[in-house]
């Protein structure tokens, strides 16, 4: 077969001469004499010869240029744009295994403290680090974000790959003038990266020796595993009430709630059994909170009388810390003391009066409850509810106080919520302090507080007060699902359950 396909003529119609085959590439134009079509014809020679370049062969050398080039600036680009980052995120790496915090945490070099980290969607997935500052020394902080590797994943020993950035400090406008305060961390993470873990620094190139904070919620979900959860605050001062704790969880159950947190500094013997069996039984999530370990709390809300670093045990904390971390867990959060019970009064639980509610306000998020008092100094003269078996367990029997002072918003204890948490950014005790739609004010003939405590009008006689035994109506499941979890407890003894003819309790 010739080497040679003809392609053309010279300018005068003869044929082209063929050349002898040799080493080196070669292309040849010309034309077949006696024929009327005109070929185009390549050759390879390897003898030396240059090959002139046809058209197609043109296209491919421009074609691969532009892509060298394009790839060219996609480097000075991409190089640039590391360089952007670095700048604004310091690009760290980890090589020790990183220390997870506790419940608490110092920040070091300095005398903040940080508690637990969300990803929070409705702020562009920002990372929210429930903080407690203190406000006069606020200093630059900066967050380091880490994605840690497990075991598996390790590489040339780095077990963490970090960034930082300087963080964005929210200090909560209600701190009712005590030198430390409740305050959300904001902190951005570049697209590149999806953090697990963050710690904040008031150095950004700090990244060994850290406690890191797992990154919670990471994920928006839509179903939800509890429709209603407590957040009690904190307990403090050896807290021994435990007949009152246990007849408002057994209440809570009937109305509805399937989960309370409690953050517990410290509480009497009888108490954490109390908190064990709760605990054991799946209802109860109990968070330890040392803060007294890190501060001198208060356990009041002025500083005037009761002074110290913080409000009332961290509890502006530990109710946006109870927020966040139950925000994909519950549909609705109760934010309310340990010897508070919402109660629906035109419904027969707390899922009916939600319901309804919805319906009226679709797209209201805070329900604000009134609180008023059930003086503990008046009682039922009937002696219907006390029980002996109950003699010996501390505590208040808060069926027997069913006498209610008139209620005065003016002067009465301030409403206490309930919220849906994805509705809310930052919360105080009785009113939300940035939110996402309206809050409405529950009608007090609805829903209201049973709250029983020492009198706020001390000097009204017992003639003088509303008669309310709402707990009453439930006495038929309510008095044996006490008395089981008071034994459960080890809080009363063989022979009274046996006399009481106990089979187990009685849940609707």
């Amino acid at each position: 077969m010739s080497p040679y396909q003809i392609v053309g003529t010279h300018t005068d119609g003869s044929t082209p001469s063929l050349l002898s085959r040799g080493s080196g590439p070669e292309t040849v134009e010309g034309h077949v004499s006696g024929q009327s079509n005109s070929y185009q014809i390549s050759k390879q020679r390897w003898c030396g010869y240059v090959e002139t370049p046809s058209e197609d062969m043109k296209r491919r050398y421009f074609g691969l240029l532009t892509g060298v080039c394009a790839l060219t600036a996609f480097l000075l680009v991409w190089w640039q744009w590391e360089m952007t980052m670095a700048d604004q995120y310091g690009l760290l790496v980890l090589l020790e295994q990183p220390e997870t915090a506790d419940t608490i945490t110092h920040i070091r070099n300095s005398k903040h403290l940080m508690v637990s980290a969300f990803k929070d969607h409705r702020r562009d997935g920002a990372i929210r680090v429930i903080s407690i500052i203190k406000r006069k020394e606020l200093h630059k902080l900066y967050c380091v974000l880490c994605v840690h590797a497990n075991a598996s994943a390790k590489l040339n020993g780095i077990v963490s790959r970090c960034v930082s950035s300087k963080a964005q400090v929210e200090i909560h406008t209600d701190h009712f003038g005590f030198p430390y305060a409740t305050s959300d961390i904001l902190c951005t993470s570049p697209s590149f990266i999806e953090p697990t873990h963050v710690s904040i620094s008031t150095d950004r190139n700090a990244v060994q020796s850290f406690k890191y904070l797992p990154i919670q919620n990471k994920e928006i979900k839509k179903s939800f595993k509890y429709n209603f959860t407590v957040c009690i605050s904190n307990l403090f001062g050896e807290f021994n009430n435990a007949l009152q704790f246990v007849q408002t969880m057994e209440v809570y159950k009937l109305i509805g709630i399937q989960r309370v947190v409690i953050y517990n500094t410290s509480c009497g013997p009888v108490v954490e059994k109390v908190l064990q069996h709760y605990s054991k039984e799946g209802i109860l999530e109990v968070v330890p909170w040392p803060i007294d370990k890190f501060l001198k709390p208060s356990p009041g809300w002025q500083p005037s009388l009761f002074p110290g670093d913080l409000h009332y045990y961290g509890q502006l904390t530990t109710l946006n810390e109870c927020i966040y971390r139950y925000m994909y867990q519950s549909r609705y959060i109760l934010l309310n003391d340990i010897d508070e019970i919402i109660m629906p009064y035109k419904h027969a639980s707390l899922g009916d009066l939600m319901d309804t509610l919805q319906k009226q306000y679709s797209d209201a998020g805070v329900f604000k409850i009134d609180n008023p008092i059930f003086p503990k100094t008046q009682s039922d003269d009937s002696g219907r509810f006390s029980r002996p078996e109950w003699k010996s367990v501390p505590g208040v029997n808060i069926l027997e106080h069913i006498y209610r002072e008139p209620y005065q918003k003016s002067t009465d204890s301030p409403t206490k919520m309930i919220i849906n948490p994805r509705h809310v950014e930052q919360t105080s005790v009785h009113s939300v302090l940035k939110r996402f739609g309206p809050s409405i004010d529950v009608p007090f003939d609805v829903c209201h507080i049973i709250h029983v405590r020492v009198p706020l009008q001390w000097y009204l006689r017992k003639d003088q007060l509303y008669e309310d035994k709402k707990l009453w109506e439930f006495e038929e499941k309510l008095i044996p699902n006490i008395n089981h979890a008071l034994h459960e407890s080890g809080l009363l003894l063989q022979s009274d359950t046996a006399s009481l003819g106990m089979s187990g309790p009685a849940y609707l």
